[in-house]
């Protein structure tokens, strides 16, 4: 579904990802492991289309298209999420305005029928109690004076209802507690374990893994792959650490 070739992708002057190369195919949920500076985020935001990162060198294909020539809400519209390490807040916007929105631009691309107010409202419930979230917090702000929780409980409702074919996830785990954690890593698997779906999920540990269970696990360091495993390998970064199993 995503195939990564030599790719190499630069931040103003300094080349960050140098050569990196994966393949996640359909039905694969593949977790991306790595010390801080590897370029973990780096590959999330090249993928998602981010401004601000120059691809110098490689190609990725996605669903049988060069992503590199969609532009952000064409990668979207295709069927690629990118979760945020940390989402941003948008004032003035509800989250079911803004989720509406997102969805029936998203199936007017696709050249189906956008959903009516109430179609729409049923679709949010539904996701929502998955992440075990009221309503009413969708209609608040999108994540004003949301905790780091309730944000990537909120952009797990998101990817529900846009229903994306691959999600890049980007420490999804970061600033969830020990319930929190579980939740998300529920939705995780309710939402996008299919044979037809596919997740690249970024983390630090293997507290996420122990609930969402990877078919594989790959370490990023100095902007590449060094090495792919099944899930004993995050078993052992957690026990040994980067600098004993990359040794």
């Amino acid at each position: 579904m995503l195939t990564i070739t030599d790719l190499h992708a630069s931040v103003g002057d300094k080349p960050i990802l140098k050569g990196l190369t994966l393949d996640v195919p359909a039905g694969e949920i593949h977790a991306i492991m790595g010390p801080n500076g590897a370029g973990k985020s780096t590959l999330a935001n090249v993928l998602g289309g981010k401004p601000g990162y120059e691809v110098t060198g490689g190609s990725v294909m996605f669903r049988g298209q060069d992503l590199f020539a969609l532009e952000p809400h064409e990668r979207a519209a295709a069927g690629l999420f990118l979760g945020f390490q940390y989402p941003v807040e948008i004032p003035g916007v509800s989250n079911v305005q803004f989720l509406r929105e997102a969805l029936n631009a998203q199936r007017r691309s696709r050249d189906e029928a956008p959903l009516t107010g109430g179609e729409f409202l049923k679709l949010a419930k539904d996701k929502a109690g998955l992440l075990k979230m009221d309503m009413e917090m969708l209609k608040r702000q999108v994540n004003v004076g949301f905790s780091g929780g309730e944000k990537k409980r909120a952009e797990m409702v998101q990817m529900g209802i846009l229903d994306p074919a691959f999600a890049v996830l980007d420490e999804t785990d970061s600033g969830l507690d020990i319930d929190a954690l579980r939740i998300v890593g529920a939705g995780i698997n309710a939402i996008m374990r299919s044979p037809d779906k596919a997740v690249l999920l970024i983390t630090h540990y293997q507290r996420l893994l122990d609930v969402v269970r990877p078919d594989k696990v790959s370490i990023l360091a100095g902007g590449r792959i060094v090495e792919t495993g099944g899930p004993e390998l995050a078993l052992r970064l957690e026990a040994e650490g980067y600098d004993s199993v990359m040794a």
